[in-house]
C-alpha cells in the first residue's frame, strides 16, 4: 500500500512542479522532457531484465544442481542455530536458508551478477512461506536488510569497475568498503532484531557476531601488509576461484546423488528465464516513476 502512494506521488508532484515550472518560469522543454523520460527508462528496465536473464539463468541452474544434488538442504542444517535465531519464522531445515546463505556468500565476495538471481530465488521462496501474500513478513524484511546493508569481504567487482574506469589505485576502497559494510550490516542487524524483538543475546549469536569481527579484522590485517597490485591480484583471484568451487561442489553433489546434472541445470536456467520475464513490469513501473519525478526537477 505504502508503495502504492510512493508511485502516485511520483507522478503528480512531477507534474503540479513542471507545470510550475512552465507558467512561472517559462520553462517550455519540461513536459516533453518528462515524457521523453518514460520512454528512456521503460527502455532501460527492459534492458536491465534483458541483461540479467543470462545471470539468472545460469545461477538459478547451478542452484537447482545443489538443491538436488543435497547442497542447499546440507547447508540449511548447518546453518540452522545461527538462522533460526535471526529467522524465528522459518521452518527449521528449510531450502531458503540455503539461498540466503549462498546470497550473502557472494555479496561478501563483492560479486553483484551472482547476488542478484540467488536473492530473487531466496525471496521467492520466503514469498511462499508467507501467509500474506501483500504483506513483507518478518523473514523478509531480516533478509532485505542483510541483503542491502550487504556485507562485503572482497569487493571485487568494485575494484574490477574502477580499474576499467582508469582509477590510480583500484584497490583503494577496499578497507573503506568493508568497515562501512561491516558497521552497516551490524547495525542493521540489531536495529531489526530490536523491532522484531529477537534476542541477540544468546550464545551462538555472541560467537556468530564475534566471529565475523574477528574475521574482518583478520582480512584487513592480512591485506594491510600486501602492496596495491598484490592485494588486487589477491582479493580477485580468491573470489572467483571461492565461486569456481561453489560450482563444481554442486555439480560433484549432483552426480554423487546420481541426479541428471546437465537436465537438472536446464530446469534451473528455465526458472531463470521467467523470473527475468516476471521482474519487467515492477522494473518498468519504478523506473518510469523515478524518471518523471526527476525529469521534472522535483
Amino acid at each position: 500500500m505504502v508503495l502504492n502512494y510512493i508511485w502516485i506521488a511520483f507522478f503528480l508532484i512531477a507534474f503540479c512542479i513542471a507545470l510550475v515550472r512552465l507558467v512561472f518560469m517559462g520553462d517550455t522543454e519540461v513536459f516533453p522532457a518528462i515524457m521523453n523520460s518514460t520512454f528512456d527508462t521503460s527502455r532501460t528496465a527492459f534492458e536491465i531484465s534483458l541483461g540479467l536473464t543470462g545471470v539468472l539463468s545460469l545461477w538459478l541452474g547451478i542452484m537447482k544442481i545443489g538443491e538436488k544434488g543435497g547442497v542447499v538442504n546440507v547447508l540449511a542444517r548447518v546453518l540452522s542455530p545461527v538462522f533460526s535465531r535471526l529467522f524465528p519464522d522459518i521452518p527449521k531445515g528449510h531450502p531458503v536458508t540455503g539461498s540466503i546463505f549462498m546470497n550473502v556468500a557472494a555479496n561478501m565476495l563483492g560479486l553483484d551478477n551472482a547476488a542478484t538471481p540467488l536473492g530473487l530465488k531466496a525471496m521467492e521462496q520466503l514469498q511462499e512461506l508467507n501467509p500474506k501474500k501483500d504483506t513483507a513478513t518478518n523473514p523478509m524484511i531480516m533478509f532485505l536488510v542483510l541483503n542491502t546493508s550487504g556485507l562485503t569481504l572482497i569487493p571485487v567487482s568494485i575494484m574490477v569497475y574502477r580499474a576499467q574506469l582508469g582509477a590510480a589505485q583500484p584497490t583503494d576502497v577496499f578497507v573503506p568498503i568493508l568497515l562501512a559494510t561491516f558497521c552497516s550490516t551490524v547495525a542493521g542487524i540489531i536495529v531489526t532484531s530490536l523491532y522484531q524483538r529477537i534476542n541477540l543475546l544468546n550464545r551462538t549469536m555472541l560467537l556468530t557476531l564475534g566471529g565475523l569481527s574477528l574475521a574482518v579484522a583478520t582480512i584487513i590485517w592480512g591485506f594491510s601488509a600486501m602492496d596495491k597490485a598484490q592485494m588486487n591480484v589477491v582479493s580477485t583471484s580468491v573470489a572467483n576461484i571461492l565461486l569456481m568451487l561453489i560450482i563444481v561442489v554442486f555439480i560433484l553433489a549432483g552426480m554423487r546423488k546420481k541426479v541428471n546434472v546437465y537436465d537438472a541445470f536446464i530446469e534451473g536456467a528455465k526458472d531463470g528465464f521467467s523470473t527475468a520475464v516476471r521482474i519487467i513490469p515492477y522494473l518498468v513501473a519504478i523506473l518510469v516513476g523515478i524518471g518523471v519525478f526527476r525529469a521534472s526537477g522535483a
